[in-house]
C-alpha cells in the first residue's frame, strides 16, 4: 500500500543505516529525520518561520492536547492544523496514547477504547480508535498515529500482553476507519508496534502489525525508563523484523546517543520533546557534549556556545550572555536556547545523511560519540 511514498536513496556500507525520501502532502522529507515536537500546535519558544529556515519540514502535534484545547471542531473550521497554525510543512499527530499512559490514574481502559479525565479541568472524555482517526482527519494531519496502549519499563508480562492485544485490535479498527475517510485526503496512517520488553511479544506484535500493510510503521514502548543497553537491544530486535520498504519511526527519542543507535538499525524518523524542554532549563547541545549554561564557569565566558555550530545563536551570542539571560529568567533565553538545540539536531541529521551517502556512518558515529561523551559540563 502506498509504496510510492517512500524511497530509499542510499545505504551505509557496514550498518543498516539508510537515507530516504518520504513524500507527504506538504512536501518531501529527507530521512533519517528528527521531528521537533509541537504538542499544542507550536514548538515551544520557536516560531514556524525559524523552523522552516532551519530546514525542518515535518513537526509533531498531539491529538490528546489539541482535542482538549482548542478542540478539533475549531481546528477543522480553520482548515486543519495548517490553516490554524500557519505552518505549511508537514504535521505528524501522535494519537495521545502516550499521554493517556502517563495519566494512568485518570483513565480506564476497555476493549472499546479509553475513558480519561482531562488533566486541565477533570472533564471526562472517551477515545476510541475510530474517534482518534476522526480527530486527526479534522486536523488534516499528514501522518496519523493509531490509538495504542503504551507500557513502561518493568511492566509484567500479563499486563504487556493485554496492552499488546488492545493495540493490535485498535490498529485494525483504525485502519478500517482510515480507509473509510481518506477518499479526498492524502494523510497516512502509521500503526504502532508494542510488546514491551518481551522478545516473543515483540515478534508477535510485529507480525500482526506488518500484515495490516499500512504506509509506515512505528516502534512504540521504547525510551520509557529502561537502561540504554536495553533500549539498544530491543530496538535492534524489533527493527530487524520490519520490512525494508516501509518508513520506520521510533517514538520519543531525541538525544545524539539514542538517535545514532536508531539510525544504525535502519530507523528513518524520530521525535522527542527533550531538545526544547531541556533547552528551556539550561541544557544545550554542543559537539563537545551537553553544556549546562547555569554553571558559574560560564559567567564571563565570551566564546560562542559551540564554535562548530553555524546557527544564529552561536554566531551572534556568547555563553556569558546566554547565562545572563538564563539567570535573569528572560524569555529570550528560552527562544535562543530552543533555536540552538533544534538547529544543532538538524545539522546533525544532515551530517548523518552525508555519512550514509559516503558509506561511512559507522566511523561518523564512533568519532562523534568519542568527542561528545568526552566533553560537556
Amino acid at each position: 500500500m502506498d509504496n510510492h511514498i517512500f524511497e530509499i536513496s542510499a545505504r551505509d556500507s557496514t550498518t543498516r543505516a539508510r537515507n530516504g525520501r518520504l513524500r507527504l502532502a506538504h512536501g518531501e522529507v529527507a530521512t533519517p529525520a528528527f521531528m521537533p515536537v509541537g504538542t499544542n500546535g507550536t514548538v515551544k519558544a520557536v516560531c514556524k518561520d525559524d523552523l522552516a529556515a532551519m530546514g525542518y519540514n515535518l513537526i509533531l502535534g498531539n491529538t490528546y492536547h489539541l482535542f482538549l484545547r482548542p478542540g478539533n471542531e475549531l481546528i477543522k473550521r480553520a482548515g486543519g492544523l495548517h490553516g490554524f497554525t500557519g505552518w505549511q510543512g508537514n504535521f505528524l499527530t501522535d494519537s495521545g496514547g502516550f499521554q493517556v499512559f502517563s495519566l494512568s490514574k485518570l483513565r480506564k481502559l476497555s476493549a472499546d477504547g479509553v475513558m480519561f479525565a482531562s488533566h486541565t479541568d477533570g472533564s471526562k472524555h472517551f477515545f476510541s480508535p475510530e474517534k482518534v482517526v476522526d480527530i486527526q482527519t479534522d486536523f488534516r494531519s499528514d501522518i496519523f498515529m493509531q490509538l495504542d496502549v503504551c507500557t513502561g519499563w518493568e511492566t509484567s508480562e500479563k499486563d504487556a500482553v493485554k496492552a499488546m492485544n488492545l493495540t493490535q485490535a485498535w490498529a485494525m479498527r483504525s485502519k478500517q476507519r482510515w480507509l473509510e475517510t481518506r477518499q479526498d485526503f492524502q494523510g497516512l496512517l502509521f500503526p504502532i508496534i508494542q510488546g514491551n520488553f518481551y522478545p516473543h511479544l515483540r515478534k508477535a506484535c510485529v507480525e500482526q502489525i506488518v500484515d495490516l500493510d499500512l504506509p509506515g510503521l512505528a516502534i512504540g514502548g521504547l525510551s520509557v525508563g529502561e537502561p540504554f543497553a536495553v533500549y539498544e537491544e530491543y530496538l535492534a530486535l524489533t527493527a530487524a523484523m520490519l520490512p525494508d520498504a516501509k518508513p520506520r519511526y521510533v517514538m520519543g527519542i531525541g538525544t545524539p546517543e539514542f538517535i545514532l543507535t536508531a539510525v544504525e538499525n535502519g530507523i528513518d524518523m524520530f521525535d522527542c520533546v527533550f531538545p526544547t524542554r531541556t533547552a528551556r532549563n539550561g541544557l544545550l547541545f554542543s559537539h563537545d557534549g551537553p553544556i549546562s549554561i547555569k554553571q558559574q564557569q560560564y559567567t564571563a565566558d565570551l566564546a560562542p556556545l559551540d564554535a562548530q555550530c553555524h546557527c544564529k545563536v552561536c554566531r551572534d551570542y556568547s555563553r556569558a550572555y546566554l547565562r545572563h539571560l538564563y539567570k535573569c529568567n528572560e524569555i529570550l533565553f528560552a527562544m535562543l536556547a530552543s533555536y540552538h538545540n533544534l538547529a544543532f539536531l538538524h545539522d546533525f541529521m544532515v551530517d548523518i545523511r552525508t555519512s550514509i551517502e559516503l558509506g561511512k556512518f559507522a566511523g561518523f558515529k564512533r568519532s562523534f560519540l568519542e568527542r561528545y561523551t568526552r566533553g560537556g559540563s
